[in-house]
């Protein structure tokens, strides 16, 4: 049974940093693309920032710059480091595993106001 448990977000003033973790079980994430993605209030789902198992890495462009996802294969986690947040960064934050099968995290929430 595979299960992303995500954690690190919290409330935060604008300019301030944050770093989400996801912890995998069940799947090693290096043989899989992980990603995350936001949910802002009123909105879809977006991605934020992927990375496959051969460590290709990108962002959108809302975020480049800002937000930097990163992989421990030792600790089977993968990582979300976000700085200069802003008030349009707040959402649910959502850890995905995509291999032979896509899975999801429960999300932590992420708020950026002042």
């Amino acid at each position: 049974q595979v299960q992303l448990v995500e954690s690190g977000g919290g409330s935060v003033q604008p300019g301030e940093s944050l770093r989400l973790s996801c912890a995998a079980s069940g799947i090693e994430v290096r043989w899989v693309t992980m990603s995350w993605y936001r949910q802002r209030p009123g909105k879809e789902r977006e991605i934020v920032a992927f990375i496959t198992a051969g460590r290709t890495i990108d962002y959108p462009s809302a975020v480049k710059g800002r937000f930097t996802i990163s992989r421990d294969d030792a600790q089977n986690t993968v990582y979300l480091q976000m700085n200069d947040l802003r008030p349009d960064d707040t959402a649910v934050y959502y850890c995905n595993s995509r291999g032979s099968s896509t899975h999801w995290g429960q999300g932590t929430q992420v708020s950026v106001s002042s």
